[in-house]
């Protein structure tokens, strides 16, 4: 049963929020236990607000995970207290829902929850790895070192993806404005010129009667081709939403030709990049894999980790599992067997991620290369059968005109 309360700290602060307990006595007790002189104790109807989960909370920018990691570690090392420090980075951010997200989390803390329990309560702003981290940091007395190490990853894989988004930026602004170009075109230009030329009369050259056969079958079947393709999007975007079809998104992702290898690449650098982390945290090798593969983003890696786990727990070794799965590059699995010889796979990880970010990096440059002259042709292509279609029957039109 659920309790709100008001009341107030040794040093006068008022709190407030809601706990769960069997009793209103042992509410009572259990805020006392946490030094919190009662105002107020009710029961309450509907469960603590304090870390539930709403399907309208929204998450955090990475950027905006980075700074309150970096902030928080550095208020702690300053001697100001956990509950007061959040109070701080709430007042500065103006992210109203991380506000709102940290607000929740004082709540918890006030109410004798920790704070690796308190933050995965909102997993859309922290993910599983790094409550564990923190988690690890409380048990150690650590918290500000693995506060830093946490913003210094994040700030790593985000840099990786943060490159191939804006990599991507200008074809796809191409692509969208061709596509609308082209729309507006066959939709409101195009329709009356072909209707000038059926009236003229004469013999249209055959790319102007495909031309008028498209137009026409936009023209009466428009809407309904534009309703099939909504359709299909949304089947197709329920069915990634299940199991088995995040599995086969994930599996076309990693063998579609020429992307697949720097879909792999980035996967896998974020992979290591994990296991590192999470290996200097001193965190068993069973736990760091099933970690890794909650936070890797793909699913066919995520059931090799997995995989993988399970035969650590046989006893194996980490690179003799991984060499049986192909989805685990050579570098990886001989740089991971020298890690295990040299006992520093933390270290030995760390360069592969640079190796393959680099990789992924020189990859993404050369497809950019081949994709902005391949845009160029095919708009083109189409800018110059547009052109004839319609100058052609214009010209031809002149003279019919002429000789009449």
């Amino acid at each position: 049963m659920y309790y709100e309360y008001i009341g107030y700290t040794a040093n006068r602060q008022v709190v407030k929020g809601k706990i769960d307990a069997a009793g209103e006595k042992e509410a009572g007790d259990k805020l006392a236990s946490n030094g919190y002189q009662i105002l107020s104790l009710k029961a309450s109807s509907g469960p603590a607000i304090t870390g539930m989960p709403s399907i309208f909370e929204r998450g955090a920018k990475p950027e905006e995970i980075i700074l309150f990691s970096r902030q928080l570690a550095l208020l702690l090392e300053s001697g100001v207290g956990i509950v007061q420090s959040l109070d701080l980075l709430k007042a500065q951010t103006t992210n109203k829902a991380f506000a709102s997200t940290l607000d929740l989390i004082i709540s918890d803390l006030r109410a004798g929850v920790s704070l690796s329990v308190a933050l995965d309560k909102h997993p859309k702003a922290f993910n599983k790895m790094y409550c564990k981290m923190i988690a690890v940091g409380e048990q150690t007395g650590q918290l500000e070192s693995v506060l830093r190490n946490l913003a210094s990853y994040t700030e790593q894989t985000n840099a990786a993806i943060r490159k191939v988004r804006q990599a991507m930026t200008y074809p796809s602004i191409v692509i969208v404005l061709a596509i609308c170009v082209g729309f507006l075109a066959v939709t409101f230009i195009l329709p009356p010129i072909m209707d000038m030329f059926k009236s003229l009369g004469g013999k249209l050259p055959l790319m102007t009667q495909l031309l008028i056969s498209f137009v026409g079958f936009m023209g009466d079947y428009g809407v309904y081709v534009m309703l099939v393709v909504v359709a299909i999007c949304i089947i197709v975007y329920m069915y990634i939403k299940t199991p088995d079809g995040a599995l086969q998104k994930d599996r076309f992702l990693l063998k579609m030709p020429v992307l697949g290898r720097l879909n792999l690449l980035n996967t896998l650098a974020r992979i290591c990049r994990s296991v590192t982390i999470l290996f200097r945290s001193g965190l068993p090798l069973p736990e760091i894999l099933k970690l890794a593969a909650e936070s890797s983003g793909n699913k066919v890696i995520s059931n090799a980790l997995m995989d993988v786990e399970q035969d650590i727990i046989k006893g194996e070794g980490l690179a003799s599992a991984m060499s049986r799965r192909p989805e685990f590059l050579p570098l990886m699995v001989e740089m991971t067997r020298v890690g295990e010889e040299t006992g520093s796979l933390d270290n030995t990880l760390t360069i592969v991620a640079d190796s393959f970010e680099i990789e992924a990096g020189d990859k993404l440059q050369t497809i950019l290369g081949m994709i902005e002259p391949a845009m160029t042709i095919i708009i083109g292509l189409g800018v110059a059968f547009l052109a004839l279609s319609i100058f052609i029957p214009i010209y031809s039109s002149m003279s019919l005109i002429g000789g009449k």
